[in-house]
């Protein structure tokens, strides 16, 4: 058999190694996004204009709302909320809870996340593709990350309100929310599945289904 030659191996290596990243370097010093054209392959075109109102963003600092069934809220500083971090690669919630608030299992798809906690004490786990779960009740101070695509939670177990201060390696890295996708999707996941997956009947779906309707 006829051994592949070592400078084809060197360029199949080079050729695999940016696809590893979550975005696409960015090949100009800033592309501010216009929001308004449709986005592309690496993000949104550049504006035409820019001034240095693009480069910063106060939407991290203001106090949320958590008043509703989970006790969490988001307020995310994306490229949808921020343009000027169009094609930069990298983007950051504000994660605020209730007393027992919970950030429900989810993932994001396009990006490893990393945060602080602010204020409080916030039990924090993410689960491995075999099933075993890492967490850790972490304070004021401390920090966590998470690798990229895992199913991850976060709950507020101390006493007070708490904050966290997240980051990721993608302008936009998306969120899916388990309960709210397998239970609230549009069209409906057929109910033989749901009932299969998780060994129960039809009622008990459609009673989760109907705490997740839009």
């Amino acid at each position: 058999m006829t051994s592949l030659p070592i400078s084809f191996l060197l360029t199949l290596c080079l050729l695999v190694i940016p696809s590893l990243s979550s975005d696409s370097d960015p090949l100009q010093d800033f592309c501010v996004g216009d929001l308004k054209a449709p986005p592309s392959l690496n993000g949104f075109p550049c504006k035409s204009s820019v001034s240095a109102s693009d480069f910063f963003f106060s939407g991290l600092g203001i106090p949320l709302n958590t008043s509703n069934r989970n006790g969490v809220a988001v307020a995310p500083a994306n490229v949808l909320t921020f343009p000027g971090l169009n094609t930069l690669g990298l983007s950051m919630n504000n994660v605020e809870f209730a007393p027992g608030g919970v950030n429900p299992p989810h993932s994001h798809p396009r990006a490893t996340e990393a945060g602080v906690v602010i204020e409080g004490s916030v039990f924090v786990g993410f689960l491995t593709t075999n099933n075993t779960l890492f967490s850790k009740v972490i304070h004021a101070g401390e920090m966590f990350v998470v690798p990229r695509g895992l199913v991850h939670f976060q709950w507020n177990v101390g006493k007070g309100k708490a904050r966290l201060i997240t980051s990721f390696n993608s302008q936009l890295p998306g969120s899916a929310v388990l309960p709210s996708t397998l239970f609230g999707s549009m069209p409906e996941i057929p109910n033989a599945v749901l009932t299969k997956t998780f060994r129960t009947d039809d009622a008990t779906v459609n009673n989760l289904k109907s705490k997740f309707a839009v």
